[in-house]
C-alpha cells in the first residue's frame, strides 16, 4: 500500500493571529490548544507578548511585535500552505493600530474563508477605554473583513452601541452587530448577565439561537473568550456551519470552565482539555 499523499493526509487547518500570554491560559497559547482539541492543525503569527506582573497585582505587561514581523509570519504560513488548505483565520489581541492594519492589509490580499473575530477590545485588568485608537482601527479594518464575530458583554455594548442587561438587550444588539458587519455573530452573555444560566446569542444566515448553560461560579475565566473564537474557527475550518459551530464551541467551553485551573493569579483559567471528562 502507498503512503498518503499530503494532500490526503492534510487534516483541517487554523491559524490564529493573536498575542502569547506567557502563564498559557488565553491568548496564542489556548488557541492552538483548541484547534488541537478539535482536531484542526494549528499555526499562529504572534502580535505581542502579554506577561502578567506579580510585583503588582498581576498587571498586564505588554509588548508588541514589530509590524514588518507579523507580516513575515503571516507570509511564511501562506506561503508554505496552498490557499484552499489554510481557509480559517481566527483573530485574537491585536494592541495597536499598526498591528491591525498590517494583519487587515494581509487578510485583504489572501480572502480566507473563514475569518472569526474575537473583538478583543481591552484586556482584564485594563480600563474600558483604553487604547481608543487601536478600538476604532478594530472596528473599521477587521469587523469589515470577518465573517464570525465573538463579542464578550462589553465588546457587545462597544460594537452595537447598546446597553445590555438582559437576554433581549443581548440579542438585539448581536442582531445589530450582524447589521454593521454582515458577519455570524456569537455575542456572549456569560456571568455578567443576571440569573443561574450564561446565556449566550448566535445570530446567522441560519437564523436566531439563545445558547444556554448553568453558570459554574459568578467570576470570569481567563482564555474562555479566546477558547470560544477557537473553537469556532477550528469546526469551521472542518466544515461545519457557523451555527453548529456556535453550539459545539460553546459546549467546549463550559466543560473547560469546569475543569478550570487555579494558580495565583486572582482568576482561573480554562483547560481546553475539559470535554475529555
Amino acid at each position: 500500500m502507498s503512503a498518503p499523499t499530503a494532500e490526503t493526509a492534510r487534516p483541517p487547518m487554523t491559524l490564529t493571529i493573536a498575542g502569547s500570554e506567557a502563564t498559557g491560559g488565553a491568548g496564542a497559547q489556548a488557541d492552538l490548544k483548541t484547534f488541537q482539541e478539535l482536531g484542526s492543525f494549528g499555526i499562529a503569527a504572534l502580535t505581542c507578548i502579554v506577561s502578567f506582573d506579580p510585583k503588582d497585582g498581576w498587571s498586564h505587561r505588554f509588548t508588541p511585535i514589530d509590524a514588518q514581523v507579523i507580516a513575515d509570519q503571516i507570509e511564511a504560513t501562506f506561503a508554505d500552505y496552498a490557499p484552499e488548505a489554510l481557509d480559517t483565520v481566527k483573530l485574537g489581541m491585536m494592541g495597536s493600530p499598526a498591528t491591525i492594519t498590517t494583519v487587515a492589509g494581509a487578510l485583504a490580499e489572501r480572502s480566507p474563508a473563514h475569518v472569526v473575530l474575537d473583538p478583543v477590545l481591552i484586556c482584564k485588568g485594563q480600563e474600558p477605554g483604553h487604547a481608543l485608537e487601536t478600538d476604532n482601527a478594530l472596528k473599521a479594518e477587521l469587523l469589515p473583513q470577518a465573517t464570525f464575530v465573538t463579542p464578550n458583554h462589553f465588546e457587545t455594548e462597544q460594537l452595537s452601541g447598546m446597553t445590555v442587561e438582559t437576554v433581549d438587550d443581548l440579542q438585539t444588539a448581536a442582531e445589530e452587530i450582524r447589521r454593521i458587519s454582515g458577519a455570524a455573530v456569537l455575542a456572549k452573555g456569560g456571568v455578567r448577565l443576571a440569573g443561574d444560566e450564561a446565556v449566550d446569542v448566535f445570530v446567522g444566515a441560519e437564523g436566531t439561537e439563545v445558547l444556554r448553560a448553568p453558570k459554574n461560579g459568578e467570576h470570569a475565566v481567563s482564555g474562555a473568550g479566546c477558547s470560544l473564537a477557537a473553537a469556532v474557527a477550528a469546526l469551521l475550518a472542518q466544515g461545519t456551519s457557523p451555527r453548529e459551530s456556535a453550539r459545539r464551541a460553546k459546549e467546549f467551553v463550559t466543560a473547560g470552565i469546569a475543569q478550570r485551573v487555579a494558580g495565583s493569579t486572582p482568576f482561573d483559567a480554562l483547560w481546553q482539555g475539559g470535554l475529555r471528562r
